[in-house]
């Protein structure tokens, strides 16, 4: 191999190697989580942040009203009820995961609520031989049909919002009678979807939003993700370019880098 291409091969490696192991600190998975649930890494570099960031916070697979601008996010208090139909009862499990994400995530103001009307997210627990007609109802059979057609879902959400970014409300479906890990992965996975985090980065080792893995809990990426989405400092409506020059400063800040 001629030297150029030795060295060009070598510095290749180093960045890949960089980019693969920068996360550290893999502890197993949170008591609670379902048999087999992947270990998770603790602690990140700020581009390993930034780029996750970047790529969760923008862009979805299914949108309901004005397509946005930039970030997507609620701006004033979160109401979130809990539907329940299924033949398996999550309600109360759920309400805990719900718990989790409010205790543990700076500036979310979330509560669940008794009243669906006075709610902006809906959360319906189902079996999982109602998921489309209960997408086809809310949407439309059309909508929801291509939906399933383009992604085949196990569960979904479906943001509201207006053209400057702010989320009106969210509809989110859960399968609660596939077992401990569908439900739980799903929980997470949607509830991340339905604060604002509307895309998925299958190219991502760490995330809840990549669809080629199965995570079931709110993992230190995650939580991390969101405590950046709601942070003062950005604001429904800003650009991806915006967010870009601001992230460096909010994860020095927040001392979220590692």
């Amino acid at each position: 191999m001629p030297r150029a291409a030795f060295l060009l091969a070598f510095a290749f490696s180093i960045i890949f190697a960089t980019q693969s192991f920068a996360a550290s600190e893999k502890r197993s998975a949170p008591a609670g989580s379902y048999d087999g649930a992947p270990a998770e890494f603790t602690k990140f570099s700020a581009a390993e942040l930034s780029r996750g960031f970047l790529a969760l916070a923008f862009g979805s697979d299914l949108r309901v009203g004005t397509k946005p601008k930039g970030i997507r996010r609620f701006d004033n208090a979160v109401r979130i009820h809990v539907a329940t139909g299924g033949s398996v009862t999550r309600s109360e499990a759920y309400r805990l995961i719900l718990h989790e994400f409010t205790e543990k995530i700076p500036n979310l103001n979330a509560s669940i609520v008794a009243d669906a009307a006075n709610a902006n997210i809906v959360v319906r627990l189902i079996d999982e031989k109602d998921f489309v007609s209960a997408m086809e109802a809310a949407f439309g059979r059309e909508t929801a049909r291509e939906f399933v057609k383009r992604t085949d879902p196990q569960c979904m959400t479906s943001l509201k919002s207006q053209a400057e970014g702010k989320v009106l409300r969210a509809d989110v479906f859960i399968i609660v009678d596939r077992g401990d890990g569908v439900f739980l992965d799903c929980a997470y996975h949607e509830t991340l979807h339905a604060f604002g985090l509307s895309n998925h980065d299958d190219r991502n080792p760490w995330t809840t939003l990549n669809q080629r893995r199965m995570v079931g809990y709110l993992s230190v990426y995650d939580r991390t993700m969101l405590t950046l989405l709601y942070d003062p400092r950005i604001k429904p409506g800003m650009t991806k370019d915006e967010v870009s020059r601001l992230l460096p400063r909010l994860i020095r800040d927040l001392n979220l880098a590692k």
